[in-house]
């Protein structure tokens, strides 16, 4: 009785350790996305920016 209770408890510790893993694992993999998308904005920012500036204009200058 005492070895069943023995694998039920190291069972139970060994998932959550592997729980833990699972989490930073899944920490990484979102700074990892955020890091894309920082990394997405600051190329392609000035690019969004000025289409939407002549967007703006051309729209500006047909309103009036």
């Amino acid at each position: 009785m005492l070895d069943y209770l023995r694998i039920v408890v190291n069972a139970r510790l060994a998932k959550m350790e592997e729980r833990g893993a699972s989490a930073v694992e899944y920490g990484l993999l979102v700074a990892g996305i955020a890091a894309v998308i920082v990394a997405a904005v600051f190329l392609l920012g000035g690019t969004v920016t000025s289409a939407f500036d002549k967007t703006n204009s051309n729209i500006g200058s047909k309103v009036k």
